[in-house]
């Protein structure tokens, strides 16, 4: 804080409670305050009937801490949405749909605050989340989003177009890339389907969530786009993945026009890169099975890495009764209540050991077994300044050279290491 404390600021400090100050918080905040609240969640249809139920949960045993809440409103994206909150200084208390790649920026903005400001913060993201909460701390080393629920993403078959194609509905060779090259030039050449994949051809910063980084993360053990300041997709791994997907697409095995609709669902396309979510969804329409996403030596699963496909908590710093947020931040992240969300979801709560604290829901939804399994083996988008600014780079770079070949993929990928490096280096 520039200038002289004022007195109010200075009666703060000396008691030993934090002040809204260097987040950009709301004037009088402390980590006691207590009151009513606002919170956000995304319109998700399943996690809105969630929300409601937690909402009328606390509401019932805190009356004088009323929790309100809403749908994120409507705008070109939620990140959006929120960064302009941030910047009116009118966001909610706490927002069930932060995206961990536009924590960064929110940080920048000072909109949010760090949970380690709360006494029991850092053991509370860590002792629920394990070892996977690393990935969520910021440069700062502080926690500024509590990791809440992943969709860790996996490759859907359909089974009637596969059995078409005379491939194996059971155990798929979809193992290792020559496998699935294999695979996909079978059910083309059958007229199974038209192509064998569709990621979104599309350039925007995230649709390589869904391509190159699910089989990155599978075939380098688990790394990030970033780790230590330094990008690591133009590694022997990276250049692997990018050359099997330019493989697909030369063969045009994998879709290289923007699809409206959903192309798995359409029987457009015979797989698909997608989450637990997917189960639901689905249901009724595809016969679908699924397996880990395939690496160039063939993995076994229980070694395989792939994308989180995560959405976070996090408090924001116009919040002014901060202790409430915090005690509602943990009761709707305890056990008892990331079990109702994964009932009513099917998405999995971040938190370790997942398939054995809800062994019984696994037991009786047998689908989602998988999902809870692989959730314990997910990669995060790297926590790094200008994150997003990080992906486009990479997606531009990627998308000229993999998907319409008119760079080679490896030489692309070696030029977007020195612009990604100096993004990541910025405060």
């Amino acid at each position: 804080m520039k200038g002289a404390l004022t007195t109010a600021a200075l009666a703060v400090a000396i008691t030993g409670v934090s002040a809204a100050c260097g987040d950009g918080g709301s004037v009088g905040a402390t980590t006691e305050t207590r009151g009513e609240i606002a919170v956000w969640l995304s319109n998700n249809a399943e996690e809105v009937a969630w929300g409601k139920q937690m909402v009328a949960a606390w509401n019932a045993q805190h009356a004088d801490q009323k929790i309100t809440a809403q749908e994120i409103p409507t705008g070109k994206s939620s990140e959006e949405v929120i960064g302009a909150a941030i910047t009116a200084g009118n966001a909610p208390c706490l927002i069930f749909n932060t995206s961990p790649a536009s924590v960064s920026q929110f940080q920048k903005q000072g909109g949010l605050v760090p949970l380690d400001s709360f006494s029991d913060g850092t053991s509370y993201v860590e002792d629920r989340s394990g070892a996977i909460a690393k990935q969520y701390k910021s440069a700062d080393g502080k926690y500024y989003q509590l990791p809440w629920k992943s969709n860790p993403v996996m490759i859907f078959y359909n089974k009637k177009e596969f059995a078409k194609a005379g491939i194996d509905t059971v155990k798929p060779p979809l193992t290792t890339y020559d496998e699935f090259l294999a695979t996909s030039r079978k059910v083309v050449a059958a007229n199974a389907a038209k192509v064998a994949i569709y990621p979104a051809p599309s350039n925007e910063f995230y649709q390589s969530w869904f391509d190159f980084y699910p089989l990155y993360a599978a075939e380098s053990g688990g790394k990030q786009l970033v780790e230590d300041g330094k990008s690591t997709f133009a590694s022997d791994e990276g250049k692997r993945v990018a050359t099997f997907w330019r493989s697909m697409y030369a063969e045009r095995l994998a879709g290289q026009e923007r699809y409206t609709g959903d192309a798995f669902a359409d029987g457009t396309a015979a797989m698909a890169i997608v989450g637990p979510w997917a189960i639901a969804v689905y249901k009724g329409r595809v016969d679908w099975g699924v397996v880990p996403v395939p690496t160039s030596s063939g993995k076994p699963a229980n070694e395989i890495h792939t994308f989180s496909d995560a959405k976070n908590v996090a408090m924001y710093s116009a919040c002014k009764n901060r202790g409430t947020a915090w005690d509602v931040m943990k009761f709707a992240t305890s056990q008892a209540q990331d079990g109702k969300f994964l009932q009513t979801t099917g998405q999995m709560p971040l938190r370790k050991d997942v398939a054995s604290v809800y062994a019984d829901y696994f037991s009786k939804n047998p689908d989602y077994k998988v999902f809870a399994d692989q959730a314990a083996r997910t990669v995060e988008v790297p926590n790094v300044p200008n994150s997003i600014t990080i992906w486009q780079t990479f997606r531009d770079a990627y998308s000229k050279s993999v998907i319409f070949g008119r760079e080679d993929p490896g030489a692309a990928l070696d030029g977007a290491v020195q612009k990604v490096d100096q993004l990541a280096s910025q405060s």
